[in-house]
């Protein structure tokens, strides 16, 4: 990659200021196959200067001008689907065909959701005689992770050009790869100076910068709630508004109503999707307590029939976690695990058998865990699945939103009972039976999951500021 030591600044890519870069490594092989650079805090400065300079213009282009550039951008994504597909691949140790289908193509999908919203979306309306105006935040500071890298940056930074905002993009420093590529489209699509910038680095250095600099008036943060709450704390000082996507701990509650063998196995396969790295997968299984053994029984079979394996084999189903640290967060979890008390029903500590290298995980699951055991309360971002037990739906309701978090919440079983049950759990989001993900549905959480709303329109409400402009259709004096 041409650009993998620049930054993207005011349209050009540029050598950095400081001299410091970093490795990125393949999890599947646990060794170097790029470089980046690394930003200082005068990259990152550098970066809001030109989007502050350019939010002038861009902020007074017309929904016309705006939709023609989604679209421009949309159709060389398309072209690209592939490329990006496979650097996420490398980066992150997601298999190929459900990077390329699932990683890039949901950055497809968010652009194509955006489109159709703007297209229907009023900028300004009458209220009366008041005119209610939805105007640019301004310049935003992005800061996406490594899970589901272009997602996240393309549920930002589409509705953000949509209403005319400028930004600086800083992409997880583990998975950066992907961004550049995602940098170098914007600028074939044509995207104005200044309007969409990238510089590297870490947290503790430009994510600092973004959070806490005057110039930028929005931040946009997904990531741990650890390091969102420091994102909270840096922008405090500035009054400017915080949005923020952050962990989860996701109940996924099979009603007596549901079939057990479908509710349970898919419950199994959703929550290793992508090695477990999702913030809302449903890592907690609630089944009816009399029958805990035949959950244990369907999920034993489930977890043994996944297979663990390099990205680039066809046949895999889930590659390595991310990286060295996560990997022994996920080993120390799994132990405590074992130590609290929970029955190990598939999987265990240490690489699947026939790996000796990259950080595999195999897929683990836990049954009779109770609530305050820590692979029920902690999030653990690797294939590990905790079975839990119920005694009647109001226990099932107190042990779903028995947890600091609330992104995430799942329902299997009777339809009417589980639209019933839907609106007593603590979540931003309930999907019902294995539902289809749906890209114009509102993403976000409730407590410690983050504050504000992704996707669709919601994403475009979320880069607006709200102006009333009262008398606007009445010219007479008021007396």
């Amino acid at each position: 990659m041409n650009n993998a030591q620049k930054f993207y600044i005011n349209g050009e890519w540029v050598e950095p200021i400081g001299r410091r870069t970093l490795d990125v490594i393949d999890p599947a092989t646990e060794q170097p196959f790029a470089t980046i650079a690394m930003g200082t805090v005068a990259d990152a400065a550098r970066a809001v200067a030109a989007a502050r300079s350019a939010f002038a213009s861009f902020s007074e282009t017309s929904k016309t001008e705006r939709l023609e550039l989604l679209n421009r951008i949309l159709v060389i994504l398309k072209r690209r689907n592939d490329e990006i597909g496979d650097i996420i691949s490398k980066e992150m140790g997601a298999p190929v065909c459900m990077a390329r289908s699932q990683q890039a193509g949901i950055g497809l999908s968010h652009f194509a959701e955006t489109i159709k919203a703007m297209e229907a979306f009023e900028f300004d309306y009458m209220q009366g005689t008041t005119q209610i105006v939805h105007e640019p935040v301004g310049v935003v500071g992005m800061i996406t992770p490594w899970n589901w890298p272009i997602n996240q940056i393309a549920c930002k930074v589409a509705p953000a050009l949509a209403t005319g905002c400028t930004m600086v993009l800083k992409p997880s420093e583990i998975a950066p790869l992907n961004a550049i590529l995602f940098a170098e489209i914007l600028h074939e699509a044509g995207v104005p100076k200044g309007v969409f910038n990238l510089v590297n680095g870490d947290g503790p250095t430009v994510g600092t910068v973004l959070a806490s600099h005057p110039d930028i008036d929005m931040v946009s943060f997904t990531g741990s709630t650890r390091a969102g709450i420091s994102v909270a704390q840096a922008a405090a000082p500035t009054v400017k508004r915080v949005h923020q996507e952050l962990g989860g701990k996701s109940p996924n509650i099979v009603l007596r109503s549901a079939d057990m063998e479908t509710a349970v196995s898919a419950g199994v396969r959703r929550c290793v999707d992508n090695s477990g790295q999702s913030c809302n997968a449903p890592t907690r299984l609630l089944v009816p307590m009399e029958r805990m053994d035949e959950a244990i029984g369907i999920a034993r079979r489930t977890a043994d029939a996944i297979t663990v394996g390099a990205p680039a084999d066809p046949a895999t189903d889930i590659g390595p976690v991310v990286n060295q640290p996560q990997f022994e967060k996920i080993q120390e979890l799994i132990g405590k695990g074992i130590v609290e008390g929970a029955e190990l029903v598939a999987g265990g500590p240490g690489r699947p058998a026939h790996l000796n290298a990259g950080y595999y995980v195999r897929p683990t699951v836990f049954a009779r865990v109770t609530s305050d055991m820590t692979i029920a309360r902690e999030e653990i971002f690797g294939p590990v699945l905790a079975i839990l037990g119920y005694e009647s739906e109001d226990d099932a309701i107190a042990i779903a939103n028995d947890t600091p978090y609330g992104l995430a919440a799942y329902i299997q079983g009777d339809l009417a009972e589980a639209r019933a049950l839907s609106r007593k759990l603590r979540a931003g989001i309930v999907r019902i039976n294995n539902s289809a993900w749906d890209g114009a549905a509102p993403f976000g959480g409730y407590k410690q999951s983050g504050n504000g709303r992704e996707y669709g329109k919601f994403g475009l409400h979320e880069f607006t500021e709200i102006k009333g402009v009262v008398g606007y259709a009445d010219n007479e004096a008021i007396s």
